[in-house]
């Protein structure tokens, strides 16, 4: 591949270009993002979420960063468990999703603990050694260069803090990955077409996750970004993975 391109789904871009593409695909999105998950997912997306939470360690008092953080599902999660002497950093590159989160944690009940940064994750606007905890949730494949998001992420967490990816990935049954092809390319489009009025997106979404690093390639990229301990869990068959990774 040129080193002046990248993939945006099927679609070979300019790098230049990709955070551009992505940004009017989440600006189409973000007003309707909750129902197509809970749609997309049947709802399992929640099961995927919790477990994340439980392995994240977070307890009272921890700085938590949620990147790519979306409509807020897990930083509203974070905000309850850190308390009132914590601290809970909603972030993501996107304004129209980063506006959909406020409102929704807002109206919500959340907010002293909360703050909102609208940030890349390949170079996050924070100090060293920032956080206990780092999530990401679904937004990996979506960035344009993995690895230096990864090594952001790193310098940002602070000695013995955990990064949490959590992201689809490559199904680990046959049956299981031809049943969830014929799915994400013949039914979420249409879905999407349905209930966003926006079929491309959908098939956008679909096509990067088939352009994400598989299972073994992310704990490889985790571990050369400086995590050590990484580990990840195959969920709904591998449809879905959450790595794990510490920073001694």
């Amino acid at each position: 591949m040129d080193k002046r391109t990248t993939d945006f789904g099927y679609e070979q871009v300019a790098v230049e270009e990709k955070a551009a593409r992505v940004a009017d695909v989440f600006h189409s999105v973000a007003a309707r993002y909750d129902v197509m998950n809970d749609l997309m997912s049947l709802g399992i997306h929640r099961l995927w979420k919790h477990l994340t939470l439980e392995r994240s360690g977070v307890r009272a008092g921890h700085r938590v960063l949620d990147i790519a953080g979306g409509t807020g599902d897990l930083t509203r999660q974070f905000a309850k468990r850190v308390g009132p002497s914590g601290r809970v950093v909603l972030a993501d590159i996107n304004a129209s999703m980063l506006k959909v989160g406020r409102d929704k944690l807002i109206d919500s009940g959340v907010g002293d603990n909360v703050e909102y940064v609208q940030a890349n994750a390949e170079s996050l606007p924070f100090p060293n050694n920032s956080f206990h905890c780092i999530t990401i949730a679904f937004g990996l494949r979506n960035v344009t260069d993995k690895d230096a998001a990864l090594r952001s992420m790193t310098r940002v967490l602070k000695p013995g803090g955990r990064l949490l990816v959590l992201e689809f990935s490559k199904p680990v049954n046959g049956l299981l990955s031809k049943a969830y092809d014929q799915y994400s390319f013949r039914v979420l489009p249409q879905v999407g077409r349905l209930v966003a009025n926006d079929a491309d997106s959908y098939r956008y979404l679909a096509e990067s996750i088939r352009m994400h690093p598989d299972q073994e390639t992310l704990k490889g990229m985790m571990q050369a970004a400086g995590l050590e301990r990484v580990e990840y869990t195959n969920m709904t068959g591998g449809i879905v993975a959450l790595h794990r990774g510490i920073k001694l």
